[in-house]
């Protein structure tokens, strides 16, 4: 079978691309031994993907189920009975064996191609199987990373609120001695609430995350172990993104709507063929007898061949045709809007990554700025040189960037999980080891 190409433009190659060559366990590229920990986890415990081997596996029995219409359907078939007067019997048979065999001749390929289309299925759900590993491995990448960013924040924001309630000591202390107004003091008051609240919304967020990675770890949340503290890693150097076209070959939900494809032009075949002549063969012996002594001795035999021959069907079968012509271009077609959706992840990781880290050089800035002016507004006002208005707005901006730096942070990771998701391809799984009979898998 000829391949089948996307019914898309022919794509240049991407904007840009490093030269690290990208590994199918694209998470060990952090080099974070928690985040390889719990990954592995997940690919063993997680529900979803072992659902997705059963189905699978399901599809390997359709493949075995469709390959048996090769071969002779043989019965065995015994009768017995009695009827009383045996006068009134006389001459009949109560005591009958029999063996046959039917088989179907494929001279025009219909049960090879159906064959063939059901392979290409096993091949989609195997497809479906990797693509919701490769899914499960980087929610669990995500998630881990916005746990570590969440810990972080809450750490921060109790830092602010100590640095909060020293300040409103020493702003009570020069209230006393009437160095300032009883107004700066509500309003320091009103920023130690609003750090405090944040973290109230921090700590809701930690809970919520370690439930997310519960699920994903396929565990209660209520039954999951404490997770270690962690840190963000540096951040690996840009992977190699490859040509567009080689992208279609890597991964494994672009590989599944590809069989898909491949499926639906099988089942044309399948109902194309369904309009040429049928030959099939019968074969039967029998053994009569009135006693069971005398059963075995006379046989009779019986060979028969038919042919059938499609004559008027109403336009039914041409109807079917046109039925699975349709269904193979919508395939195709959605084979390649995901060929695109793919391309563009791919396109928008690359410019988001590029984006994000001039961010995190603005905030670095930022962050350092703030920390300068706040420091020189702490001792205007301490000489008396300034309102503490100022000093307030300053602070809360200051501790605003230290957070914003931190969601920034665990941003750049979440946007280079999704380019190694992008770009990866499927990677083997001890459920591999449990189908033997996956040869028509292999590319």
């Amino acid at each position: 079978m000829k391949e089948v190409n996307a019914p898309i433009e022919e794509p240049v190659p991407f904007t840009n691309s490093g030269r690290t060559e990208i590994n199918e366990k694209w998470w060990t590229f952090f080099e974070d031994p928690i985040l390889n920990n719990l990954i592995d986890t997940a690919l063993t415990k997680n529900l979803e993907i072992a659902g997705s081997w059963e189905q699978f596996k399901a599809s390997i029995a359709s493949v075995k189920q469709q390959r048996s219409f090769l071969f002779p359907d043989i019965q065995a078939e015994i009768r017995s009975g009695i009827s009383r007067p045996q006068p009134d019997f006389a001459g009949g048979e109560n005591t009958q064996i029999g063996v046959s065999a039917a088989y179907e001749i494929d001279l025009w390929g219909r049960i090879r191609s159906g064959i063939e289309a059901e392979e290409f299925r096993a091949q989609a759900t195997y497809f479906d199987y990797q693509a919701a590993a490769m899914t499960i491995s980087a929610e669990t990448a995500i998630n881990w990373y916005r746990l570590v960013s969440a810990r972080k924040e809450l750490q921060l924001i109790e830092e602010q609120i100590e640095t909060n309630k020293n300040i409103l000591k020493l702003i009570r202390a020069r209230y006393t001695s009437g160095q300032i107004r009883a107004v700066d003091i509500l309003r320091q008051e009103q920023l130690l609430e609003s750090t405090i609240n944040q973290k109230l919304s921090f700590e809701t967020d930690v809970a919520l995350i370690q439930n997310q990675l519960a699920v994903l770890l396929g565990t209660p949340p209520q039954n999951l172990a404490k997770i270690p503290v962690g840190n963000f890693p540096e951040l690996p150097p840009l992977p190699e993104t490859g040509l567009p076209l080689e992208l279609t070959r890597r991964r494994p939900d672009l590989k599944r709507a590809y069989s898909t494809v491949l499926a639906a032009d099988r089942d044309m075949a399948v109902a194309i063929r369904s309009k040429y002549p049928r030959i099939a063969l019968d074969l039967s012996a029998q053994a009569r007898s009135n006693d069971f002594n005398s059963l075995f001795q006379d046989w009779a035999y019986t060979l028969a061949g038919n042919i059938i021959a499609p004559l008027i069907y109403g336009g039914r079968l041409n109807a079917e045709v046109d039925r699975t012509e349709a269904i193979k271009n919508q395939r195709l077609y959605e084979y390649g809007q995901t060929v695109l959706i793919a391309f563009r992840e791919v396109e928008d990781a690359l410019i988001q990554e590029l984006k994000q880290k001039e961010r995190i050089t603005v905030l670095e800035k930022q962050i350092d700025l703030a920390a300068k002016t706040n420091k020189q507004l702490k001792l205007s006002f301490l000489n008396g040189l300034t309102d503490y208005l100022d000093v307030l707005l300053s602070l809360g901006q200051e501790q605003q960037l230290q957070r914003d730096y931190i969601n920034a942070q665990q941003e750049l990771l979440e946007i280079r999980v999704r380019l190694y998701r992008a770009l990866a391809g499927s990677f083997e799984t001890a459920k591999n080891a449990e189908v033997e009979d996956i040869e028509y898998l292999e590319d």
